[in-house]
C-alpha cells in the first residue's frame, strides 16, 4: 500500500502521523511511504531521517496526497486539505466531528473512508488511541492552569501548592477518566486541594483507593457541580461522551458566578467544551476572559509538547496502521470490529451514531458499508 503523511497545518501544530521509526516497519513490510518534507523537523525528526527509514520524501502536501492511498496524520483535516480527498483515500487520523458540521460534510462531500482515532475501541470499551492524548492533554491542564493563575496572566495569582502557612489553591475536576485521572495526579503532586466529580461510583473508588484523604471524591450531580465550581481557583473539564458533543456542565451563569481571577481549563474543547462559554483557541492566544475568569481552551494541548506526544500518540496507532496497510482497508475492518468503530464516514454517509445524532444525519452502520470499501 501507498501510505501518505502531510505536513501538520494546524496553528503551532508539530506532530506528526508516523515517526521514521513507524516509516521504518512500514517499509520492511514492503508498503511505500511518502512523507511531506519537513513534516517531522519541528521535533527533530529530519527528512533524512525518513529516507534512511525508507520513505519517499515529497515536495508539497499536493504530493502526498496524489501518491497516497492511506493518509495518516494526527488533527482533522483542514479545508484545504479536504479538498484534496478523493473516494480512493482512506483517512485515519483525530476528527471530532460532532462539533464540527462543515467538516462534516465535506468529508461527506469527498467520499473518503475516514477512520477517527477517537472512536476506535478495545476490548475492554476502552479508546486506546484517544487515551495517549489524553494522559497528555491531563497533565498539561494543570501546568496550563497554574500558570494561568498568575497575576500577570489574568489569574487570582494563587500558588496552587500553596506554602506554610497559607493555604493551597482549590482545584475541581470534572470527570474521573484518563484526562481526570492524570490531571488528578499532577495536581495532588503540586500540594493542591483536590476535588474530582463523575458520576461511575466505580471510577470514584479507584481514585480514592489509589489516593484515599488526599482528595475529595464527589458524585456528580448538578448541585455538586455547580458548589464546587463556584468554590474553585481551578477547573478542569475533561468530561467525554465518546464521538458526541461533550455536555454543558458550567453554564455561563455559574462562570458568571465564579471567583474573578478563577480559571477553567476545558480539556473537552475538542468536542466542542463542557462550559457554555468555552469556545476553541490556539497556542498562539491561549487564552480569554469572560466575567473575569480566565479560560484555557486549545483545542491540540499535546501539540506543545509535540515529541513526547507523536511518540506515545505512534505507540498506539502503528499496529493499526500495519493492519490498514497490510490487509487493505476493507479486511482491515472486516476483521477489527474495535478499528470498525472508528469507522465515522464512507461512501458519502455518516458511520458513527453519535456524529449523525449531533447534526440530525441519517446513520448508516459501518458493517453495512464495507462491501463498498
Amino acid at each position: 500500500m501507498r501510505i501518505g503523511v502531510p505536513k501538520e497545518i494546524k496553528n503551532h501544530e508539530y506532530r506528526v502521523g508516523l515517526t521514521p521509526q513507524s516509516v521504518a516497519e512500514l517499509t520492511a513490510l514492503g508498503h511505500e511511504v511518502w512523507v511531506e518534507t519537513q513534516a517531522g523537523a519541528a521535533i527533530g525528526f529530519a527528512d533524512e531521517d525518513y529516507r534512511e527509514a525508507g520513505a519517499q520524501i515529497a515536495s508539497h502536501s499536493s504530493e502526498v496526497f496524489q501518491q497516497g492511498q492511506l493518509i495518516v496524520k494526527v488533527k482533522e483535516p483542514l479545508a484545504v486539505e479536504r479538498a484534496k480527498l478523493r473516494p480512493q483515500h482512506t483517512l485515519f487520523t483525530y476528527l471530532h466531528l460532532a462539533p464540527d458540521r462543515p467538516q462534516t460534510e465535506e468529508l461527506m462531500a469527498g467520499g473518503a473512508t475516514c477512520i477517527a482515532y477517537e472512536t476506535v475501541t478495545d476490548a475492554q470499551g476502552r479508546l486506546p488511541l484517544l487515551a495517549p492524548m489524553s494522559e497528555v492533554a491531563g497533565r498539561m491542564s494543570i501546568q496550563a492552569g497554574a500558570g494561568c493563575l498568575e497575576k500577570a496572566r489574568g489569574g487570582r495569582g494563587v500558588l496552587l501548592g500553596g506554602v506554610p502557612g497559607v493555604a493551597p489553591g482549590k482545584v475541581v475536576i470534572l470527570g474521573g477518566g484518563v484526562v481526570g485521572s492524570h490531571a488528578l495526579a499532577m495536581a495532588v503532586g503540586l500540594g493542591a486541594d483536590v476535588t474530582v466529580l463523575d458520576r461511575s461510583v466505580d471510577a470514584l473508588r479507584r481514585l480514592d483507593s489509589q489516593y484515599g484523604n488526599r482528595i475529595t471524591t464527589l458524585y456528580s450531580t448538578r448541585a455538586a457541580v455547580r458548589e464546587q465550581v463556584l468554590a474553585a481557583d481551578l477547573v478542569i473539564g475533561g468530561v467525554l461522551i465518546p464521538g458526541a458533543a461533550a455536555p454543558k456542565l458550567v453554564s455561563a451563569e455559574m462562570v458568571k458566578r465564579m471567583k474573578a481571577g478563577a480559571v477553567l481549563v476545558d480539556v473537552a474543547i475538542d468536542q466542542g467544551g463542557c462550559a457554555e462559554t468555552s469556545h476553541a483557541t490556539t497556542h498562539a492566544e491561549p487564552t480569554y476572559v469572560v466575567d473575569d475568569v480566565v479560560h484555557y481552551c486549545v483545542a491540540n494541548m499535546p501539540g506543545a509538547v509535540a515529541r513526547t506526544s507523536t511518540l506515545a500518540l505512534n505507540n498506539a496507532t502503528l499496529p493499526f496502521v500495519v493492519a490498514l496497510a497490510q490487509k487493505g482497508t476493507r479486511r482491515a475492518l472486516e476483521d477489527d470490529a474495535h478499528l470498525l468503530a472508528g469507522l465515522n464516514v464512507a461512501r458519502g454517509v455518516i458511520t458513527c451514531g453519535s456524529v449523525a445524532e449531533a447534526h440530525g444525519l441519517k446513520f448508516h452502520s459501518p458493517a453495512s458499508l464495507l462491501e463498498q470499501l
